[in-house]
């Protein structure tokens, strides 16, 4: 008798947890995809992959190739539509900051991070054809390949530059977020895997559009009155002081960007699980609230079960994996 309500007692502890492990085994990662534009400034490289290293995650860079350019480069830069030397975000300061910022790029590249185009000066190509936007492609590559000789140190080239720098950068995601119809077929061209240029109306897996993973930023509620604002750090900086630097109000800008990026996490970790995506720029802007609130929701999020905080180049086959894209 004592075996048979052993065993009984066995098979029922069994049936009741066997729903619940089968439903934690359905369940996808959930992913978190953390990104920078521009990509210039070397201290913010230091710190961003200080955040990634102390909590395991890889993220992924959108790099404008005229902070690669000192000045005899910049002077031969075009952008399609412009004039020689034109750039809406100015170039290197000197070779040193270049030569400071390629090793960032390499160091960052063999930590797993995404290296991606963010395009060179800044343009908005709404209006770009196929042709514009290869031509802009083409000029980041070349900025890119060229880096090391161009500062005077190709005998300090890493091994693997030249096809890092002309195969890997797989990704884009267009200045102002900005696009044309030219745009999907360029990155083709150009042999890239995915877009990050799209804006949601909230968390969404991406559209696939001739080969393209195209990904968005959410639209996510923010503040006691919930108003959605794009998760991204200058979107919040607008919406909190209208693009203002407000240096009093920073340590409330921070906890409000940190409580909005927390709720938007736990709803799809709680529920979906679709990817989360939150952007952010080389820039601290009111006085570091946004870089603040993402150290601490990258320390607090990237730790927990089922939780991965990868790369967009990462998330793709993750995300195929579920079998659920919008086909475009």
């Amino acid at each position: 008798m004592f075996r048979f309500v052993s065993f009984a007692s066995l098979a029922l502890s069994l049936a009741l947890a066997l729903p619940a492990i089968a439903e934690a085994q359905e369940k996808p990662k959930q992913l978190v995809m953390i990104s920078f534009d521009g990509a210039h400034d070397n201290a913010l490289w230091t710190k961003s992959r200080e955040i990634a290293s102390r909590n395991g995650a890889h993220f992924t860079y959108f790099l404008s190739c005229t902070f690669l350019m000192n000045h005899d480069q910049a002077k031969a830069y075009q952008a399609p539509g412009q004039k020689a030397g034109k750039s809406n975000v100015g170039f290197a300061k000197s070779d040193d900051d270049v030569r400071t910022r390629i090793a960032n790029i390499w160091g960052a590249h063999l930590e797993g991070h995404d290296i991606s185009s963010h395009a060179c000066g800044h343009f908005d190509g709404k209006k770009w054809t196929s042709a514009d936007w290869q031509q802009e492609f083409m000029n980041a590559r070349i900025a890119l390949r060229d880096a090391w000789k161009n500062v005077g140190e190709a005998d300090k080239e890493p091994p693997g530059w030249q096809e890092f720098a002309t195969k890997d950068v797989k990704g884009f995601r267009a200045p102002y977020l900005s696009t044309s119809d030219g745009l999907v077929p360029a990155e083709k061209a150009m042999g890239f895997q995915y877009d990050a240029s799209l804006v949601t109306k909230g968390p969404s897996l991406p559209q696939v559009v001739d080969g393209i993973y195209r990904f968005g930023l959410p639209l996510i509620p923010e503040g006691s009155d919930h108003h959605l604002v794009i998760g991204m750090d200058y979107n919040l900086y607008v919406h909190h002081s209208k693009g203002v630097e407000d240096k009093a109000d920073s340590k409330a800008f921070e906890d409000r960007t940190f409580d909005a990026f927390e709720a938007a996490f736990a709803k799809q970790y709680e529920g979906d699980r679709i990817p989360v995506q939150f952007g952010f720029h080389f820039v601290e802007m009111n006085d570091g609230a946004y870089w603040r609130a993402l150290d601490r929701f990258v320390s607090d999020v990237c730790h927990k079960d089922g939780v991965a905080c990868v790369s967009y180049s990462e998330a793709i086959p993750l995300i195929a994996a579920r079998g659920k894209q919008q086909q475009g």
